[in-house]
């Protein structure tokens, strides 16, 4: 085609690069040619055309599946109008214009028209602010609307978010993201993939005002930019990022340029970094061109990639990081090369390609986080700047908690229970789960329930906790109806998980079931009830196998993936699942494994797709894995939980691929764990103090139709339990009944828990789950645990009563202004680390452990220094 004048500053091979790519999209989408593309035939101005080109240009398939080109359209033309009507559109550049503002997804968010609704909430709270400032108005205005608590890996929609008034560190960002975009900011979600000193990740917010990059905790403000309660953690973080669908140009340092996308490395900004360069050899010593080197770090038990790039012609791949360890594996053709390596050691590291084969027996090491740094000094808020801003953030939980205060309550829930003949108990505990969905869930309860009995408060029980908050009757109607059409004598154990429940993966739910039973004649829908691997080999006909957005992998919706013929593995089987409950027959992706199965005389069979990335497989038979508990372990080895002190792991194509079971599980000496056979390497892990985790791997191999022991064990060593201070015992705490108490007699003689929280926040929040996780141990062993609130950190919504699994005898205090504190907390670190301030203290009042800021994992650690002051008590009486 004829270029004409270049658009939104871009240069002739730029819009040449996009109109090529554009094509390619469309010829992947031709499927669904005119749902997509017919927009192009209305009246456009060549910014919307262009526009709208980019973004199908970068467009992540499973986008092209799932949604129609009016959507786009309507989304590109008030992003256009919006720059016109702010004060600062003019100023924003194209190039962040089109990477920040113009696009439409955050994350792996459901995408709604919001672009719109996000700008007239907005618009007047920000149109006479300077840029900075309309960036600290909107997260006040995000606040307002939603708070952390932890959740599911599926993403909600900011509208969603909105609905819910909470959701997780990765949805609050995307909220912001998406605020700020409303309002022509240049904004972007930046992460850590995951901590290297402490479990779990986290997510926040840049957002661009006049030239410079700022950052904010999303849902969490400030009163002034470039600050939050993540900022010492990161300074110890091995890899901050984030990635922007499109070919990006910079500035920033470019860490992967792939086809589709662009991730940028952000470190520098916030922690000292390093670039290691890793040269991949063969065993002759020549260079390994298109190997995939993997740098890896522990986080919850097992080594995780933060990064996965591939190896130039010179055998080289080369990442800025931090100053910690990290395992660099690098991968090609199914051979392997491995080996620990840390920053401080130096920048370049040589790594040979040549085992295919897993080493026998154990193998132990230690893995080093970077250390601890006190950030730049910075001029203290004026008191009047900082009572306005608790002031901001009292009324802006004001606002959220009048707004929960509207969703149904438990007697209104009965009500509706007993009116339909419902279990009172089992419907509240679903409108409650509803949060701001509660009247659409509660209208399906009314309006199915006299048809249906109990089936449409069964069909509900079998969501996800947020599902409840974004599926609407409309889903919820095809997938009662049409799965009670197909029970048949099905047992209900089975019927319930596998054909009634429309939840599959992580995809968004939406009306499937009556679109697939008339997709198919009669004679086809009795042929694959006869033989499920008949529609497998139906769904991969002329399947076009595309993968592009890694963080996207299985999150097409069923009807979408079918009608493009496209998309990547996982959601191929995710349609399968969802095809085979639409016409009757029990499937599922098996739990750990996330194969595709269905169930087959009383037996789950592997639906055996030819069409995956490394070929054609076929279906073995299981095996199966028993651990055993280590008879030579000592009083201080920790309790198993998987994911959290361990994990297994298969060797594929020279990768371990880690099998997912659930966070926490504890039961896993009880029964043998059914997995395919294969070489695993078991990872068993203690995290000290200061981050480091004494490691341990584990090599074994489970034999197809057989049972594998495996012992596992942990690697010895000695707690360290100094003493760190005192506590006044004769001090005094106010409670919250108005009463008053001494230390002393709210700690008691054997030992306590104390912490000063910040409740509003995330990390006090992951403190209560914890102490939540830790209360049947602590009540056992009849542990005190003190809470302590000053009243900068109180705000009105807070209520002991929304933590009813704390500990029995956990105690909320009241500390005006922290005076209780100790003085180390006063000074860096623990200062500037923030709340919560955790103590553990022993029958004397003396402080043995301390722990200050976000820290994942700080209560199971608070219960072993406790077990091992009460060992060494007991030792020496």
């Amino acid at each position: 085609m004829t270029i004409q004048a270049p658009v939104f500053s871009l240069d002739r091979q730029a819009l040449e690069r996009i109109d090529r790519k554009f094509r390619a999209k469309r010829l992947l989408a031709k499927a669904r040619e005119h749902e997509l593309f017919d927009i192009f035939a209305e009246e456009l101005s060549e910014e919307e055309t262009w526009a709208l080109k980019y973004l199908f240009a970068y467009m992540p398939v499973n986008d092209l599946a799932d949604y129609d080109g009016s959507l786009f359209l309507s989304h590109v033309r008030r992003t256009l109008e919006i720059r016109k009507q702010v004060p600062w559109g003019s100023r924003v550049p194209d190039s962040l214009f089109l990477h920040f503002v113009l696009p439409y997804r955050v994350n792996t968010e459901n995408i709604e028209d919001s672009r719109g609704i996000l700008y007239n909430e907005l618009a007047a709270r920000t149109v006479n602010l300077p840029m900075a400032e309309a960036i600290l108005e909107t997260n006040y205005w995000c606040h307002e609307k939603a708070t952390y608590i932890g959740s599911d890996l599926r993403t909600m929609s900011p509208l969603a978010m909105i609905r819910s008034a909470r959701g997780r560190c990765g949805e609050e960002s995307t909220l912001a993201v998406a605020a700020l975009r409303s309002i022509c900011i240049p904004a972007r979600q930046v992460y850590t993939p995951r901590w290297a000193h402490c479990d779990s990740n986290h997510a926040w917010v840049e957002a661009w005002a006049d030239s410079q990059w700022h950052y904010i905790g999303a849902c969490e403000p400030e009163a002034r930019l470039n600050r939050g309660w993540f900022s010492p953690p990161a300074r110890r973080a091995m890899l901050i990022n984030t990635r922007i669908y499109a070919d990006y140009p910079g500035p920033e340092h470019i860490t992967l340029a792939d086809e589709w996308f662009t991730e940028i490395n952000l470190l520098e900004q916030y922690a000292p970094a390093r670039t290691v360069t890793v040269a991949v050899k063969d065993g002759q010593g020549a260079p390994v061109c298109g190997a995939d080197v993997r740098f890896e770090l522990y986080n919850t038990a097992e080594l995780y990639p933060i990064a996965i790039l591939p190896s130039d012609e010179r055998g080289e791949a080369s990442l800025k990081t931090g100053f910690g360890d990290l395992v660099i594996r690098a991968v090609k053709g199914g051979m392997w090369g491995e080996r620990k390596i840390s920053a401080y050691e130096g920048d370049r590291f040589e790594l040979v390609i040549g085992a295919a084969e897993q080493p026998a027996g154990t193998a132990d090491f230690d893995m080093v986080p970077p250390p601890e740094r006190e950030g730049e000094a910075e001029e203290p808020l004026s008191e009047q700047a900082l009572s306005r801003h608790n002031s901001r953030l009292e009324e802006g939980t004001r606002i959220r908690t009048e707004y929960e205060s509207s969703f149904i309550g438990e007697e209104e829930a009965f009500g509706l229970a007993w009116a339909a003949g419902l279990p009172p108990e089992r419907v509240w505990n679903v409108l409650h789960k509803a949060r701001g969905n509660d009247k659409e869930i509660a209208a399906f309860l009314r309006e199915r329930s006299g048809e249906y009995g109990e089936w449409p408060l069964r069909l509900l029980e079998t969501l996800n906790d947020k599902d409840l908050i974004d599926t609407f009757r409309p889903a919820l109607d095809d997938h009662l109806t049409e799965a009670l059409a197909q029970r048949g004598a099905i047992a209900e154990d089975t019927f319930v998980p596998y054909i009634l429940c429309p939840r599959v993966l992580y995809e968004m739910i939406v009306p499937y079931r009556r679109f697939f039973r008339n997709a198919f004649t009669v004679e086809e829908s009795e042929a694959f009830k006869a033989d499920p691997s008949l529609l497998a080999r139906k769904l991969e006909q002329g399947f076009n196998l595309w993968e592009d957005i890694p963080n996207l992998t299985g999150k097409g919706n069923p009807v979408g993936t079918y009608k493009l013929k496209a998309g990547d593995p996982v959601s191929l089987h995710v349609l399968f699942v969802a095809v085979c409950r639409s016409l009757g027959i029990p499937a599922r992706l098996h739990p750990s494994e996330q194969k595709p199965q269905y169930r087959n005389n009383g037996s789950w069979e592997d639906a055996a797709f030819g069409l995956t990335s490394t070929g054609r497989q076929e279906s073995r038979a299981w095996g199966k894995l028993r651990l055993l508990r280590d008879p030579d372990a000592g009083s201080d080895a920790p309790a198993a939980s998987y994911g959290e002190n361990f994990t297994f792991a298969r060797l594929e194509n020279g990768v371990y691929k880690t099998l997912v079971y659930p966070h926490g599980k504890t039961d896993v000496y009880d029964e043998p764990f059914e997995v395919e056979p294969g070489a695993y390497r078991l990872t068993s892990g203690i995290r000290l103090k200061d981050g480091t985790v004494k490691v341990r791997f584990a090599y074994f191999t489970v034999p197809a139709g057989e049972q594998t022991d495996v012992t596992l064990t942990y690697r010895r060593m000695a707690v360290d339990i100094p003493v760190l201070g005192t506590f006044d015992q004769d001090g005094t705490l106010a409670l919250l009944d108005g009463t008053s108490k001494t230390v002393g007699d709210l700690i008691g003689s054997e030992g306590a828990i104390a912490a000063w929280i910040e409740p509003e926040r995330e990390p006090s929040k992951h403190l209560f789950r914890e102490l939540s996780e830790a209360a049947e141990a602590l009540d056992k062993a009849g542990v005190p645990v003190v809470l302590v609130i000053g009243d900068s950190q109180r705000t009105a919504s807070f209520q002991p009563a929304h933590y009813p699994k704390l500990p029995a005898r956990t105690v909320f205090a009241r500390d005006a202004s922290c005076a209780s504190l100790p003085d180390f907390v006063r000074k860096p670190p623990a200062h500037e680390a923030g709340f919560p301030h955790l103590f553990v203290l022993d029958g004397e009042h003396r402080i043995r452990y301390t722990s200050s800021g976000y820290k994942i994992g700080v209560g199971k650690e608070a219960l072993r220094i406790l077990a091992a002051i009460c060992s060494k008590s007991k030792g020496s009486e």
